[in-house]
This record gives C-alpha cells, structure tokens and sequence, in this order.
C-alpha cells in the first residue's frame, strides 16, 4: 500500500470523519500483511480543527501557499544578513499577509461547515507564523498534513557579532553604523575625555545593546518554548480525550444496534415460546379428550364381549 497517498486522502477529510477511516485504513494494511503501512497510518494523530482549514487552504489555494513561503524564505534571509530595510518591508508585508490568509482560510473553513472559533483563529495565526519563522515547518505544512500547529517561533534564530561587524561595513559606506540601521543609536561621546587610569573600558553601545536584545530574545523563547509546551500537553489531552468520546460514540451506537437486535429477537422468541405454549396446552386438551376417548371404547368394547 501507498501509506504517504493515504496520509494525504486522510487529511484532506472533515476532522469528524477522520478516526473511522483512519482505523479503516490501517485495518486494510494489517490485511494486506503490510506491518509498516499499518503503523504509519495508525499512528496518524487527528487534525485539530486549525490544522485541517490549513490543510484545506494549502490545497485549495496552491498559489497563496507558494507567496507565503516565499514571503518566509525572504524573512529569514534578510535576518541572517542583517538587511533592515528588506526587514521593514517584508515584516509588514508579513502583518498583511497573515491576516489575509487567516480570513480566507477561516472562510474556506465556514463554507465547509466548520466556522472556526477565536481559538482556533489564533492557532491558525500560529501555524502561518511558524512557515514563515522556520523552513522544516514550512515544508510540512506545505504537504497539506498537518495535525497540529508547529512550534511557536519566536524571532529568527540569534545574530552572530561577525554578522554585525560585516552589517556595519556594508552600511559605512553610506554613513550609517549598523547599529544605527537596526534601530540603535549611537550615544554621544563624553564632552571631555576622562583621565587614561579613571577611564572605563571603551564598549560599543550597539553590541550593548544587541547582546540585551539578544538575552530578551533567549528568555522570551524559552517562555514560549515552556507556554507552548503547555499548551501542546493540553492540546493533546484534549484531542485525546475528544477520540475516546469519538470511539465511546461508536461503540455506544454500535451497542445500542444490539441491543436493539436482541430485543427483537426476544419478542420474536416470546412470541414463539407463547405459540408454542398455547399448542401444547391445546395437544394436552386433545390427549385427555383422546384418553377419554380411549376409555369409554374400551368399556364399550367390554360389554360387547359379556353380551356374547
């Protein structure tokens, strides 16, 4: 069996249709004797109602996809090269983009019939930030599977000193430090130089400041990294608990179709077993009437034989 061409038909489903055909699905593996087929799918986690509309909108929208992963690879580009003004542009280029995708997104979703909650709004938010923010999540929710949204990122990753260095000569050119072109003015010097034995070691404040930034930045990851997982465990145990409700749901319909069979079937066998009672109790009447019957031939037979 082809089990990435059934990854792809299950999610492409309604979230509520998911858990039956899924089991399905792994059940046909097992029977066709193919082990790895069999885990793969059912190992599938359902799609939270987020993840589906994304998955929707990833197949429904190929082109939009394909602007915002792009939208994701300059972002990270411009970063990495500390290139402030493709920064600017595509950061609000980013805000627009977003908000248009999640309101399209959140349209294809109602159309389908799952308007999507606030909650579900913002993990969409979530999962559009990701693709930009990271490409191995942009990957993947490129292939139209996800089942959840990916880890929150936060900012684009740290900003080594030698990329400052080289920022600043590319900007000195044009009379602009590269602490200045990230935002970060340079502080006046001194009015009169202090003695060379008071002196304080001489610091940049752009590096001051970067490094700061870059401490913020650490600590406000990992605050995301331990909210997300928070959020994920809860996630989880939410989803879990809604596929045991799904599955108790099943077994529940399937229980009560039993039951109702039973039920028939034991009017059916009372109605036999009251057939059955009425004939024996009329066979009982008959035999007595028989043996009477019997009796009083015999007795006339008897007489009969004096007479001679």
């Amino acid at each position: 069996m082809d089990a990435e061409e059934i990854v792809e038909e299950l999610y492409a489903l309604r979230p509520e249709e998911f858990v039956a055909a899924r089991d399905a699905r792994a059940a046909e593996a097992r029977k066709a004797k193919d082990t790895a087929a069999a885990k793969r799918i059912a190992g599938l986690r359902r799609p939270t109602v987020a993840a589906w509309a994304s998955n929707r909108f990833v197949r429904s929208r190929p082109e939009d996809a394909e602007r915002l992963r792009a939208l994701g690879a300059t972002l990270r580009e411009a970063h990495r090269t500390l290139d402030a003004a493709t920064l600017r542009q595509a950061a609000a280029e980013q805000h627009r983009m977003v908000a248009a995708l999640v309101r399209e997104t959140a349209k294809l979703a109602r159309e389908a019939g799952h308007p999507l909650t606030e909650s579900a709004q913002r993990e969409l938010e979530q999962i559009f930030h990701a693709v930009l923010g990271d490409q191995d999540a942009a990957d993947q929710w490129a292939t139209g599977t996800l089942a959840k949204a990916p880890e929150a990122v936060v900012g684009f990753g740290t900003v080594a000193p030698e990329a400052v260095d080289a920022a600043r000569k590319r900007s000195g050119a044009q009379g602009r430090s590269a602490a200045e072109e990230l935002g970060e003015a340079e502080e006046p010097a001194p009015a009169r130089a202090a003695p060379r034995s008071a002196r304080a070691p001489k610091q940049n404040p752009g590096r001051r400041r970067l490094a700061q930034a870059r401490a913020a930045d650490k600590e406000a990851a990992e605050e995301a990294r331990r909210l997300h997982g928070e959020r994920e465990a809860a996630e989880e145990a939410r989803q879990a608990a809604r596929d045991r409700v799904t599955e108790a749901d099943e077994r529940v319909a399937r229980l009560e179709e039993e039951l109702r069979e039973a039920r028939l079937a034991r009017r059916e066998a009372r109605a036999a077993a009251d057939e059955a009672d009425t004939a024996a109790k009329e066979a009982a009447r008959a035999a007595q009437q028989a043996h009477r019957t019997a009796e009083r031939a015999a007795r006339a037979l008897a007489g009969l034989s004096e007479g001679d």
